[in-house]
């Protein structure tokens, strides 16, 4: 007969932890996994450190415990509690699968918030709301679109002014609409201006329909800026809010555009000075286009792009950097003894080396020598390869934040299936129950010579007596549960 446990002195001493050493079973799904109890125990504020938490998934008639979850998933979970706290995710699961596994194994809050650092979250602030319950009704309604129906159309609304305000941005340029007396827009002969007659020629700035429907889009930004600074939680936070600041910048050309020309018509101020400020001021109104970020998952996600890329467009524009400093010179001096050379300087050849480095190629700057041919050929390679080194991973990046929105957004359409705690089988006949009792009985004498009376019980969880499921305490010494591998 084999001895199964050597006696203390001997060849293969007793480990005096034998409740660590002990071996659990646990199925995923189908898939076994074993390892031992000491590794769980290393985080015992989890779903499988936890003996009370587990033991709703044990399952006595088979000696394990068995999770209806994701399998590929288990494999890090398991790698978690083996390796100390180090978290991986397999590269065939998606993001959301994988922070649902670790909420149901109730990994901890510190767990999750390393793992969205490693995946490249960005830290979402909790929503400050102001305290009073009207201000807090007004700020939901006007800063955030998915709290209500009433909130989505002050949202549309909000779209539609801008888009309206860009249309007559562009529109006003027009030869058939420009104004002859704005001195802002610059004069430029056109063919249309002598078939088609300026319709602004004979009215003031006053009576101009644009000017009209821009003071109700200014009128509208400045009453949606007003309530949401009013009723925001706090000011110095709302100013520092960077679409707040577009909203601020969006409104103050109409207003300097205004003072300057009541300026103008009282003849006050430089003409030149007001000429150039009104250029500068008309020009920053294209910029409310950003307004769109606030209400377009589009363009926000451009924007943590471009965030997150910033390194990569940093080497972009180093290399061509280089790249034009380089290739402007070499072809500066191959046309030198060329008589019509438009590379009089290799400041004139940066334009020629930046549009063919980005393979754009206008024409209007062109080498004649074989020499300067020769310089524009590796410029046009040289450019390439420049450019195709980065771009991959800022198309990653995109790639990365596109699909993220997508499973935050599909995260809630679905519901995981529940592992149900095991339950007892209804009792089987008198002759099977002797049976039973019979072999349970065998299987006892079998373990008590194996296992040491003074031994530790291992989970203090279940124990199966007489066909019902019973909680073993210290009070039970002589009632011990074993998992057998």
């Amino acid at each position: 007969m084999e001895k199964p446990l050597a006696e203390p002195g001997g060849p293969y001493p007793l480990c005096p932890h034998k409740d660590c050493c002990e071996r659990v079973v646990i199925n995923v799904s189908g898939l076994r996994f074993e390892t031992q109890v000491k590794t769980l125990r290393q985080f015992p504020d989890t779903l499988l450190g936890d003996p009370r938490r587990r033991v709703h998934y044990f399952d006595p008639l088979r000696n394990e415990y068995f999770f209806d979850r994701n399998r590929p998933c288990f494999d890090s979970i398991l790698y978690y509690y083996q390796s100390g706290g180090r978290l991986r995710r397999p590269a065939n699961v998606p993001i959301d699968i994988f922070l649902e596994e670790l909420k149901f194994y109730q990994l901890g809050e510190d767990a999750l918030t390393k793992f969205r650092e490693d995946e490249g979250f960005i830290k979402e602030e909790e929503r400050a709301l102001p305290e009073r319950e009207f201000l807090k009704q007004v700020w939901l309604l006007f800063e955030y679109p998915e709290s209500s129906q009433a909130a989505r159309i002050i949202a549309i609304i909000s779209v539609l002014v801008i888009l309206i305000s860009i249309v007559i941005f562009c529109l006003e340029t027009l030869p058939e609409f420009r104004d002859e007396q704005d001195i802002s827009l610059p004069l430029h002969h056109h063919r249309g201006n002598s078939s088609h007659p300026s319709l602004r020629s004979s009215k003031s700035q006053f009576e101009d329909p644009f000017f009209i429907v821009e003071t109700i889009c200014i009128c509208w930004f400045s009453f949606e800026l007003a309530v949401r600074f009013l009723a925001s939680p706090s000011k110095p936070a709302f100013f520092k809010n960077i679409m707040n600041m577009i909203d601020f910048v969006a409104i103050i050309p109409y207003f300097v555009a205004l003072g300057t020309e009541f300026a103008r018509q009282r003849g006050v101020g430089q003409p030149a000075m007001s000429l150039a400020i009104l250029r500068v001021i008309r020009l920053v109104r294209v910029f409310r286009i950003f307004k769109l970020s606030r209400h377009s998952k589009g363009l926000q996600i451009l924007g943590q792009t471009l965030k997150a890329s910033m390194r990569e467009l940093g080497l972009l524009i180093f290399f061509l950097f280089i790249g034009v400093i380089l290739f402007s010179s070499a072809v500066y001096f191959a046309e030198a003894d060329h008589e019509d050379t438009k590379f009089t300087s290799i400041p004139e050849a940066f334009w020629w080396a930046v549009v063919t480095m980005t393979t754009v190629g206008y024409g209007d700057m062109s080498p004649e020598t074989v020499g300067g041919k020769i310089v524009g050929s590796l410029c046009a390679i040289a450019g390439v390869l420049t450019i195709s080194l980065p771009v991959p991973v800022i198309v990653s990046n995109f790639s990365y934040f596109y699909h993220r929105e997508i499973d935050c957004e599909e995260q809630g359409q679905y519901t995981h299936v529940t592992t149900c705690p095991y339950h007892l089988p209804p009792s089987p006949a008198p002759p099977a129950l002797q049976e039973k009792a019979h072999q349970r009985e065998e299987k006892q004498q079998q373990d008590s010579a194996v296992i040491p009376p003074t031994s530790k019980f291992l989970d203090g969880v279940v124990y199966v007596d007489g066909g019902q499921l019973m909680s073993l305490g210290l009070e039970q010494p002589n009632k011990r549960l074993v998992t057998q591998v």
